[in-house]
């Protein structure tokens, strides 16, 4: 079973520890100036084109394949042929890292929306970049309104016909452990009448561990599995659907 190496560094000689410092000081500005720069071009043809498909593609072809780059970071994608992708599905997927975002526009062939934090309306460009894409947000900690509002933001996009990817299980895991997957993402994709498909990612703790900048190269796995869909309707259902998808992601993870 592969597992995210974020929390078990080993130690480095200082004069390597202080290169790395200076390769990731530079990858940081990198990052936010090609960040920057993707999103800009990306809203003058959202606001030239009126549409949000070509810009969200352009996430695919331009910005994640830059910040993968300068990572040092390889992409193994597998099972992508396991979903109809003319057809709109909420994909439920394991997080480890803000590295987890790029890997997810490569590994799926078509417009890809988030379900992301509310704090990242506050958050220059990227904000920018997810409103005008048409993206949904949730306060993780806030009222019952909020979070219905939240969900019904999101249940509006798989009704469109679009692809929703939630991270279920609300936060970035640690150490490579799969957390317990909340009811919200289900209640999204059974409210929208189409199927949870698991996704499992493994290896981008160790690429770009959680809430530091500790670039190391390494190779992040995708594995896409077979869409579920719920049997019956209500809280026993979401609660089984959830139960299910959880399983097919740790089934995913095991096969490496």
């Amino acid at each position: 079973m592969s597992a995210s190496t974020d929390t078990l560094t080993v130690a480095e000689p200082l004069p390597l520890r202080a290169a790395w410092l200076v390769a990731n000081t530079f990858q940081l500005l990198f990052t936010l100036a090609w960040t920057a720069a993707c999103i800009t071009l990306a809203l003058l043809v959202r606001a030239v084109t009126g549409d949000a498909r070509i810009p969200l593609r352009m996430a695919a072809w331009l910005w994640a394949p830059g910040l993968l780059g300068g990572a040092g970071a390889r992409v193994d994608i597998e099972g992508v042929e396991n979903v109809d992708w003319s057809r709109p599905c909420v994909l439920v997927a394991t997080h480890e890292s803000i590295i987890d975002i790029c890997a997810l526009f490569r590994a799926v062939p078509v417009p890809l929306r988030f379900m992301l934090k509310q704090e990242m309306t506050r958050v220059p460009f990227v904000g920018w970049y997810a409103k005008a894409m048409g993206m949904c947000f949730i306060e993780r900690d806030g009222s019952r309104a909020s979070m219905v509002k939240s969900l019904r933001a999101a249940g509006e996009i798989v009704k469109a016909g679009h692809v929703l990817c939630i991270f279920p299980e609300g936060t970035r895991s640690r150490g490579g452990v799969v957390g317990e997957f909340k009811a919200g993402a289900f209640q999204v994709a059974m409210g929208g009448g189409v199927p949870v498909v698991p996704v499992a990612m493994t290896g981008a703790g160790a690429v770009l561990p959680a809430y530091s900048f500790r670039v190391r190269p390494g190779t992040i796995r995708v594995r896409i599995g077979q869409p579920i869909h719920a049997r019956g309707s209500g809280a026993e259902a979401r609660e089984t659907l959830a139960r299910d998808a959880r399983q097919a992601v740790l089934d995913l993870i095991a096969k490496d």
